[in-house]
Parts: C-alpha cells; structure tokens; sequence
C-alpha cells in the first residue's frame, strides 16, 4: 500500500517558493543527488537539502539512498493529489459558470 498523499495544501504551500518550483522542474529529467541539483541553482547545497525537505514532506519528492548518496526524484501520487484538487475547482468553477449562464439566458 502507498504512503498516504498530504493533502494538496501541502503541496500548494511547497509550490509557493520559487526554488522549489526549479527543483521540481529539475526533478522532471529524473532522479539526481542533491548536488547535481544544487549545481544548477544560486543556493547554497543545504538551502537545497532544507527545500528538498519540504518538497519531500508536502509528498511532491522521495528520496532513495544509494551508496552514500541520497537521490531525490518527483513522487508521482504528490503530483496527482494536485491534479484532484485542481480537477475539483475547475468542475466548480464549470457548474457555477453554467449556472450562471441557465440564470442569464432566463432574464
């Protein structure tokens, strides 16, 4: 059985900071150690390891040992917690233009 997914909050929240948003898109290529990751952007590698953390918490990564290196890749189940909360505010936003439109076409 999957570890439970936080809630999309979580992952909104970790999303909120630009330099998560670059280790994500980072993330995307696959899995990388911490210091490939932190060679790409202009902050310090424990900056990186502290938003990995976050990242890794909020269920958007997971990290794999190997050997003495820690790899860090997106977890799929974050992403799709996202994507369930998003689908449920576009089917609201959907039902209430609708609504709108059935109350308009009425007038």
């Amino acid at each position: 059985m999957p570890p439970e997914t936080p809630p999309a909050r979580h992952v909104i929240e970790a999303l909120a900071d630009p330099t998560r948003r670059a280790i994500v898109e980072a993330l995307r290529a696959g899995p990388k150690p911490v210091g490939v990751i932190a060679g790409g952007l202009p902050v310090s590698r424990p900056a990186v390891s502290q938003h990995l953390r976050v990242l890794t918490d909020a269920g958007l990564a997971r990290v794999t040992p190997k050997g003495n290196r820690r790899y860090y890749e997106l977890a799929p189940e974050g992403v799709e917690s996202l994507r369930r909360y998003l689908d449920t505010l576009w089917d609201d936003a959907l039902a209430a233009f609708a609504d709108a439109a059935r109350k308009s076409a009425r007038e």
